[in-house]
């Protein structure tokens, strides 16, 4: 009997958008640290984020997420308004309740010191914000006094009690309660106003805006009490948080630096400069015991070091885009996945990305043959990676690329949409035209024959000499073959159709010793396991297939359904017989221990 399970996640990194805040959660007990992408909150080890549990039961993309100071609760908020207030300590992250509360994207969030209650603000099409009692969802009053979308949320943590709310028309509202009625408007800013938070003893709260200023109030009654800096960065401030003592705060900006101040002195104490490109700009951050996290435009997380600001401790990088292709080194210890926003990434411990000139689209596919990583993108061209980074040369291809396969040798065949295209080590030397439109391609180990997979239905095989192609037989299928693999002994060829079929031929006479449909979608990939005796399919029904094609019909299969749950499987690869990668839409690479 075959069984699977789950050994190790390279989580996606936080959506980010240029010029919006970015939140992060931080677990009240220390461990955890929160953030959210696409559909999904991801919750990570703070001390090993290689660590990682994914949470994915909102139907909308989520926007914020943030753990009840109990601990066992975390709330999170989507695009349509919704707050899912789930369990923390089951692994199944039992759903408590769901509310309403307001009609719009919710931007951020804020649990009272009892974990009894919320507040939200965003953009509501009738109000921006709301509190209400995390049990029932009763309204425990109504945040008024904004004209436009709330950015920034707290809750003073200490009696009595009050909220905090900031917004894109450029003020502060403060509110008293509960139940919670508005008290007063704070006009200081003269932009947006990205973040708010009260200092952990509720003594003050400090305000940051767009116009880069960072402004402190009294906690009790909201009179300001001073300003950081003046001002605190060049650019908008888009998150703040401070020291579990309250003494320092953290502060993040669009100039591209990150800031330690003291309060009291209302000094810096540290700058951290992140460099000058536009991925640089600071969206969010944490500070959670001895950690401090910022968030940079690109999504990469930052682990600051105060004793040198010079260079981050650590910098957590990876994908925030759905991954489009993916390969793996010949030894089977590297991992190598790219995207649909033109990054390559290099995956083994912690992941490191491909630098220099690469592709200007997305990349559709890549190999990894004797010391080089080729790739081919929506942009037409073959690249080259030497050593980790980008060859300066480029080799544009006569139609757009879908599929590459590549010899030991350097010979690759490129199935591009209207060519098939022979190249050696990345460097074209022969192209056909083609009557059909190509989707997939495999070359047999023995380097003689190519198979072409078409929008027609059909496989075309070919025979490769001396670097060109001539046309052979031709098999039928039921549906696009979207992917197709020759077994690594060269005895089969796997096909993934885009009918829900997955076949299996075996040679010389591809013969068809099966075809079955039980994915329920769409199949979009097939891979080998290095042995030859298994092959395994991911689908667009977010679950993967592991076949045995010398097995009895109806026995030749294991499912493993919604691994990447609410999500589409898009590259599927082995690193070794047992062990499975797959790699999904939600921009999550998955391993797998697979036992038979």
């Amino acid at each position: 009997m075959t069984s699977y399970t789950a050994r190790s996640v390279f989580a996606t990194l936080p959506t980010t958008t240029r010029g919006q805040p970015l939140v992060l959660g931080g677990d009240p007990k220390g461990k955890n640290f929160l953030y959210t992408c696409g559909n999904s909150v991801i919750i990570r080890d703070i001390e090993n984020p290689a660590i990682a549990d994914i949470y994915t039961e909102h139907a909308k993309p989520v926007i914020v997420a943030k753990y009840s100071p109990s601990g066992f609760y975390i709330a999170s908020g989507d695009a349509s308004g919704k707050i899912r207030i789930w369990d923390t300590v089951n692994k199944e992250h039992i759903l408590k309740n769901e509310y309403q509360p307001i009609g719009g994207p919710i931007k951020d969030l804020a649990w009272s010191s009892d974990s009894q209650k919320i507040v939200v603000g965003g953009d509501g099409r009738e109000k921006f914000g709301h509190v209400f009692t995390a049990d029932s969802g009763n309204s425990v009053g109504e945040i008024t006094g904004h004209s436009k979308s709330i950015n920034s949320v707290d809750f003073r943590t200490q009696r009595p009690f009050r909220i905090v709310t900031a917004s894109e028309d450029q003020s502060l509202v403060f509110l008293e309660g509960p139940p919670f009625k508005f008290s007063k408007t704070l006009n200081d800013h003269s932009n947006f106003v990205n973040a708010v938070r009260f200092s952990p003893d509720g003594e003050i709260f400090i305000s940051g805006g767009a116009d880069g200023k960072a402004l402190i109030y009294d906690g009790k009654t909201a009179d300001r009490k001073g300003e950081l800096g003046p001002p605190a960065h060049k650019g908008g401030i888009y998150g703040l948080n401070f020291s579990k003592d309250g003494r320092q705060l953290l502060t993040v900006s669009g100039d591209k630096t990150a800031k330690i101040w003291d309060v009291e002195k209302c000094s810096i104490v540290s700058e951290f400069v992140f460099g000058n490109a536009v991925d640089n700009m600071q969206l969010g951050c944490l500070w959670q015991g001895n950690h401090l996290l910022t968030v940079s435009l690109s999504g990469y997380i930052n682990y600051l070091d105060v004793n040198n600001p010079s260079r981050p401790l650590r910098i957590i990088k990876g994908h925030n885009k759905p991954i489009t292709a993916m390969c793996v080194s010949e030894d089977r210890q590297t991992i190598y996945t790219a995207s649909s926003d033109s990054r390559i990434y290099i995956l083994f411990g912690n992941s490191d990305e491909v630098t220099g000139k690469g592709h200007t689209n997305q990349v559709q596919d890549i190999n990894y043959v004797s010391d080089k990583l080729i790739s081919i993108g929506m942009d037409d061209t073959l690249r080259i990676t030497h050593n980790n980074q980008f060859s300066s040369d480029s080799n544009n291809l006569p139609s757009q690329p879908q599929a590459i396969d590549t010899l030991p040798d350097g010979t690759s065949v490129i199935a591009c949409l209207n060519h098939v295209v022979v190249a050696q080590n990345g460097m074209q030397t022969y192209s056909q035209q083609l009557k059909y439109e190509a989707c997939s391609v495999s070359i047999h180990p023995g380097g003689t024959t190519v198979a072409v997979g078409g929008q027609n239905n059909k496989i075309q095989l070919y025979t490769l000499r001396n670097g060109t192609l001539s046309d052979g037989k031709v098999i039928p299928f039921s549906g696009t073959p979207l992917d197709l693999k020759y077994s690594p002994d060269g005895a089969y060829l796997a096909v993934a159709g885009g009918d829900r079929n997955v076949a299996a031929f075996r040679l010389p006479e591809y013969e068809e010793i099966f075809k079955d449909t039980f994915h329920t979608a769409r199949v979009n990939c097939v891979a080998w396991n290095p042995s030859s005796t298994r092959f395994a399919t991911g689908s667009l029904d977010s679950g993967a297939i592991v076949w045995d094609p010398a097995a009895p019909r109806m026995k030749n299969y294991t499912i493993m359904k919604n691994i990447h749950r609410m999500a589409q499987i898009t590259r599927i690869a082995w690193i070794s017989d047992n062990t499975l990668v797959t790699t999904g839409q939600d921009n999550n690479v998955k391993v797998w221990n697979i036992k038979f």
